[in-house]
């Protein structure tokens, strides 16, 4: 397809549609994911489309079988019922790659009672990451250089800061992010945050208020990497406790906003049991927080959160699309002595942990959290990072290093692609 930005997942949907009857795809709103499912099948019927939306509506059995396989369901949020169309399909007939199923809504949110298992395999897409933009998904994964140690060395293009802080500003929206610049990119985004709040988020608990919704939002963005919880987010914004938890489940179930689960091990006690909150994508965060890149180095605790909401979008992609198996969490004790920004687990028995500084010359004292954690787990602790914003990478402690924030895209050995941070 002419145009087309390859994305880290193209080459695990190719090989669940290998293996698999039926993938449904699911990321936020604008996130690319129809433009990369159509590259996998032959025919498409959009239910956002009111002519195809009537066809499945009056019998989605028949309206399916008449479509050419491989084919693509977009946007099933849409007519739900399109899914149990799906499923007896499958049942019917469990041949391999058939369909590919699309939407910007969790699947376990809208029909709690639908059973997926076995017939519906779930791939996340994400907005597209700076490996993404700048033509690096080829080479190993960051999985694989965290597990080994090799590979993390800076990209190469000498990113600064300021430089991070123009990745976060663009974000990983495609249309946005490949096609618009400056206040047309601000524009862009003001409008998909007021379509959320005015059209796209569920009715929750009673009669639309857009206006609480997007104060509800706004302060999310403004709280994101944080550990906050319900009854603050509800005094911010001006709303009942009651009111904050829909609006928080109703964001997760579009898939703005990312829960990280807190982790726990056997051999710790004492760890705080509370999510951290992400927003899906930094330039969003920006724009509904209404802060500028001026306004960003005049506030430490904001530049500091939308490093690490950057940051945590480049590595929940990656993670998710080339090692599915990988679990990412945060760790926090309860008294606060101890706090690990990211903690990546391999199949429940190596542990990487992941401190994020916005700064540009990180000592040992930045990586006291995670020596700690290699001390308590010992043998389960492969390595910690810090990941920095200047542009080396260098011991800090046994088993401890420091590396760019850049490293999350490095190409591989012998290649150095220049992307444009526009």
């Amino acid at each position: 397809m002419a145009g087309y930005v390859a994305r880290l997942t193209d080459r695990r949907l190719g090989e669940l549609m290998a293996a698999q009857a039926a993938v449904m795809v699911t990321g936020t709103r604008a996130c690319g994911k129809t433009t990369s499912a159509v590259r996998h099948v032959v025919s498409v019927a959009r239910l956002d489309e009111p002519r195809v939306a009537v066809a499945f509506a009056a019998d989605p059995d028949v309206a399916l079988g008449a479509l050419a396989t491989p084919a693509l369901i977009d946007e099933w949020q849409v007519l739900p019922e399109v899914l149990g169309a799906v499923k007896r399909a499958v049942d019917a007939s469990p041949e391999r790659g058939r369909f590919i199923v699309t939407g910007s809504t969790a699947a376990s949110a809208r029909l709690p009672q639908w059973q997926a298992t076995g017939r519906l395999v779930d791939l996340r897409l994400y907005p597209m990451t700076v490996a993404e933009l700048t033509h690096r998904t080829a080479g190993p994964g960051l999985g694989e250089r965290l597990l080994s140690g090799d590979g993390l060395a800076p990209s190469g293009d000498g990113e600064d800061l300021g430089d991070y802080l123009d990745w976060a500003l663009r974000g990983g929206f495609p249309e946005a992010a490949l096609h618009l610049e400056g206040q047309n990119r601000v524009d862009w985004l003001d409008g998909y945050a007021r379509r959320l709040v005015t059209r796209d988020i569920p009715e929750v608990e009673g009669p639309r208020n857009p206006e609480a919704l997007g104060r509800f939002l706004q302060a999310v963005c403004l709280n994101s990497a944080g550990v906050v919880n319900d009854t603050t987010l509800a005094g911010v914004s001006g709303v009942s406790a009651i009111t904050a938890r829909a609006y928080d489940a109703a964001l997760r179930n579009a898939l703005v906003v990312d829960a990280l689960p807190a982790w726990f091990s056997n051999r710790l006690s004492r760890l705080t049991k509370t999510a951290k909150r992400y927003v899906c994508d930094t330039a969003l965060m920006c724009a509904v927080a209404g802060v500028s890149r001026s306004a960003l180095l005049r506030d430490g605790d904001l530049l500091g959160r939308v490093i690490e909401t950057f940051v945590v979008a480049q590595v929940r992609a990656d993670l998710a699309a080339r090692q599915p198996g990988a679990r990412l969490y945060h760790l926090r004790d309860q008294e606060g002595r101890h706090e690990v920004d990211l903690i990546v687990e391999f199949d429940a028995s190596r542990v990487v942990g992941i401190e994020i500084k916005a700064s540009a010359a990180p000592t040992r004292t930045d990586a006291r959290h995670l020596v700690w954690l290699r001390d308590q787990l010992g043998d389960r602790f492969v390595r910690g990072v810090v990941l920095h914003t200047g542009p080396y990478t260098f011991d800090l402690a046994d088993g401890i290093i420091a590396a760019p924030i850049s490293t999350l895209w490095a190409p591989p050995v012998g290649r150095n692609p220049r992307g444009n941070a526009g």
